[in-house]
């Protein structure tokens, strides 16, 4: 018989996260007194409520030993998101530059699950201290909101069930025998990353606090930005070629990245079919757009075709890692091209990333099965079983594949079906689905890269902050937790 919940280690934890955010909260009260702007006293109160909520659930918990199993795991991941989330949203709404609850939760679920898409029409009338916020969000939520807290905090006895609840991909890989050295080698490796990236920025050109910030919302693949043109904000190709370059290494599983970088085991990267694949992809997509700009666009000289090259290749790599950044407003290509955009969206990168989306391992397996179903069926005796890197793939693995496909269209045209009957367009309703699911941001139309969400109802703004949260934790994380099995003693 499944064992009761241990809702006392369930509280207990989220009251040891709680305090965690609290913590980094109080990092932009940093930020927002060195500036001396109106958004310290809203910040400071916000971290207050939120530590003494993080201590007020440790107590409720106390010091329980009680069983933790998978299913407290996956109640807690999919909890916190969005009591992170609830107090997150606190600085927004307490210095009343989002004063809609509706708007701030938007705003700030986006923010955790590295959507990017906003409801502010004017980000640049927002204090330092939020515009930090915003970008601390990102990062946090970029490579995992427990997966942080495994690596800071050495109390939880739980560690496997809430890594595994919320590692995006169809599996994971420990580079150390305990979890909570995983956790802490991954951190590492994602604040080293996020330093140097943010020094590179800094001496391409950007000032210090623009280049610390998007250095958080790159790696995290999270597209939030401190200009509301983004980074076609920048001018300088130097600014835009070192955000790609650290776009495509967000986008890459980064246990293979620790293997290359720590441990030289770069072979071991370029001879993994999933990064392969991904860096192909990125290749002939990018070309394919860049040809159709090159005859599309008035092209006069060698910067023009450079420029196209770059709005190509940079836009490829924002939709697919599902960063969301822009450099060039797509909407305004020819409608080929921004279909092809359109179409990337869901794609997302490498497992174990920052990326969203459906991951490209899953595709690739997906493709590969189809070869062998062909050739199985030419020669109906052979065995030929799918194989990634050498590895058999179980008829497990394979089940759980088509589910998710399955399950995930399914979502996207129920999404959309409920954004039409809020008021989108078809276009719209399927856009903004899709982008908020797949953790992208921008869309199409009034919600691409140049627009904002602002305009949308606020039954709209709820229930595409639910699709986010889902698509975050690639849906089953979630979706279990509406089982009735799920509950039953």
């Amino acid at each position: 018989m499944t064992k009761a919940f241990n809702w006392g280690q369930v509280f207990r934890i989220l009251g040891v996260l709680l305090l965690t955010e609290a913590f980094l909260m109080s990092l932009s009260a940093i930020v927002a007194y060195i500036y001396g702007e109106n958004d310290l006293k809203a910040i400071v109160e916000s971290s207050v409520i939120t530590a003494v909520s993080g201590i007020a659930g440790m107590l409720i918990g106390g010091k329980t030993t009680k069983h933790f199993g998978t299913r407290e795991g996956y109640l807690v991941v999919g909890l916190v998101w969005i009591v992170f989330s609830l107090f997150g949203m606190l600085p927004f709404k307490l210095s009343h530059y989002i004063p809609s609850i509706t708007d701030a939760f938007f705003e700030t679920m986006s923010g955790f699950t590295t959507t990017g898409a906003t409801i502010l029409t004017d980000i640049e009338v927002l204090p330092h201290g939020l515009l930090f916020w915003r970008s601390m969000m990102q990062w946090m939520g970029g490579m995992g909101i427990v997966v942080l807290s495994l690596a800071i905090l050495p109390m939880f006895g739980a560690g496997m069930q809430l890594f595994a609840a919320e590692v995006p991909g169809i599996t994971y890989d420990k580079l150390q025998p305990r979890i909570t050295d995983t956790a802490r080698r991954l951190w590492e490796l994602y604040s080293i990353l996020t330093a140097i990236c943010a020094i590179l920025l800094y001496l391409g050109g950007m000032d210090a606090f623009d280049a610390i910030c998007h250095s958080l919302t790159t790696l995290a693949s999270g597209g939030y930005s401190t200009k509301n043109a983004s980074i076609a904000y920048w001018s300088s190709p130097i600014i835009h070629y070192i955000i790609i370059i650290f776009m495509i290494i967000s986008g890459t599983n980064f246990s293979l990245l620790y293997g290359a970088i720590v441990r030289r085991q770069g072979k071991k990267l370029i001879r993994d079919e999933e990064f392969r694949t991904y860096v192909i992809s990125l290749i002939i997509v990018a070309f394919a757009i860049f040809v159709g700009l090159m005859a599309t666009r008035n092209i006069e000289n060698w910067g023009d075709a450079e420029k196209s090259f770059r709005d190509a290749t940079f836009q490829t790599i924002a939709t697919i890692t599902t960063t969301g950044f822009s450099s060039s407003d797509y909407m305004t290509w020819h409608p080929i091209l921004w279909f092809i955009i359109l179409l990337l969206i869901p794609l997302g990168a490498s497992a174990g990333s920052t990326s969203g989306g459906v991951k490209i391992i899953r595709i690739h397996i997906i493709l590969k099965n189809i070869y062998y179903e062909f050739k199985r069926v030419m020669h109906p005796k052979a065995i030929r079983p799918v194989r990634v890197n050498k590895r058999i793939i179980s008829e497990n693995t394979l089940s759980n594949i088509y589910v998710f496909i399955s399950i995930f269209i399914i979502t996207l045209i129920v999404s959309t079906i409920i954004l039409m009957a809020t008021g989108l367009s078809t276009s719209e309703a399927f856009g903004c689905s899709i982008a908020s699911i797949a953790n992208v941001g921008p869309a199409i139309g009034d919600f691409g890269p140049t627009g904002t969400y602002a305009a949308l109802p606020d039954l709209a703004k709820w229930y595409l902050s639910i699709l986010m949260l889902i698509g975050r934790l690639e849906l089953f994380t979630i979706l279990i937790l509406f089982l009735p099995a799920f509950w039953k003693k």
